[in-house]
């Protein structure tokens, strides 16, 4: 058993209106006026959608969320960009900096 939970520290969201195929937990990129969608591969992306309805989806903006990663993504400061799976991965060249709290097992904590 972890006794270890990083869930809902400084968690902030915002709702928005989101583009066909986003699905929960995965990050989202800004696409129009208020408007969120799926990111592509290397892309920036500005959240994690938490719940998608009807058009409209909450998006974490803040705080730590966990999220799908790559095996190359480790604990640190790391340059990370979306993986096109829904998830990120480390991107040395293009990537922003992010504090990963934890990584592992395809999964990651990071601070947004």
């Amino acid at each position: 058993m972890n006794k270890i939970s990083f869930e809902g520290i400084g968690e902030v969201a915002a709702t928005f209106a989101c583009e066909a195929g986003v699905q929960e937990g995965q990050v989202v990129k800004l696409t129009g006026n208020g408007t969120v969608g799926a990111c592509g591969d290397k892309e920036r992306f500005c959240g994690v959608a938490l719940v998608n309805n009807g058009g409209f989806a909450s998006v974490q903006v803040s705080g730590l969320a966990e999220v799908g990663a790559g095996e190359d993504v480790s604990a640190g400061w790391v340059k990370l960009s979306a993986d096109s799976k829904g998830g990120v991965q480390r991107d040395d060249a293009a990537g922003m900096e992010y504090l990963v709290v934890s990584a592992g097992g395809g999964r990651a904590v990071v601070r947004l």
